[in-house]
């Protein structure tokens, strides 16, 4: 019986500087959260092992670096991605405003071969912040901003208390797998390295 392969799956983490992108990815897959603030140069990765429907998929998590200076690093990155996670500051609404630029950017630099429906999934973070009296952007708006894409999901976060991230996360990778193409790649037992190759080229006159 031929050995079953583990699906990877990539997801993107995007959002402006600071809103906790590492934070989130950080509690998810290790559990930890760090108040000491670093910014992320370029991109990084995380994976873990996740399980859907009894089948072990290995989660790709990309946290990528919010600085503008940084984003032209971006396309080599989107390319390949099954989900892309939008994440803002509940307690900015600059960040929240800039959704939409994060969105465009990622559908720009990845091409993904169906745009009108490629998972997205939007967390706004920071809940736990002053008790959430600091919030500026409601979840009402945030939500909305969703339905007008296309039904985004939505999740309200804290990466510090540990607040919806499973949840979210489980969302991302079930998001990501509908994406992932089914068709298997077939590998036969044996391959005519010998054999066929040879005639085949002198046949047509050309070793290229």
């Amino acid at each position: 019986m031929a050995s079953r392969r583990r699906m990877l799956l990539k997801v993107i983490i995007l959002g402006d500087s600071g809103v906790g992108k590492t934070s989130l990815m950080n509690q998810y897959v290790n559990k930890k959260f760090s108040n000491q603030y670093k910014a992320t140069i370029g991109a990084d990765f995380l994976t873990k092992e996740v399980q859907i429907d009894d089948r072990l998929f290995t989660l790709q998590i990309w946290d990528t670096a919010g600085q503008e200076r940084f984003q032209s690093l971006g396309v080599a990155f989107y390319r390949g991605a099954d989900c892309c996670v939008l994440c803002y500051d509940v307690n900015v609404m600059k960040s929240f405003d800039h959704l939409n630029n994060w969105r465009e950017e990622f559908l720009i630099q990845a091409s993904p071969s169906d745009p009108e429906n490629f998972p997205f999934v939007v967390l706004g973070n920071k809940i736990d912040v002053d008790g959430g009296n600091s919030r500026v952007a409601s979840e009402k708006k945030a939500r909305a901003w969703c339905a007008s894409k296309g039904n985004i999901p939505y999740f309200e976060t804290s990466a510090k208390e540990g607040f919806n991230v499973e949840a979210a996360f489980e969302c991302i990778a079930k998001n990501a797998l509908k994406n992932e193409p089914e068709e298997e790649i077939y590998m036969p037992d044996t391959i005519d390295v010998a054999g066929g190759g040879r005639q085949a080229r002198s046949a047509a006159g050309c070793e290229c």
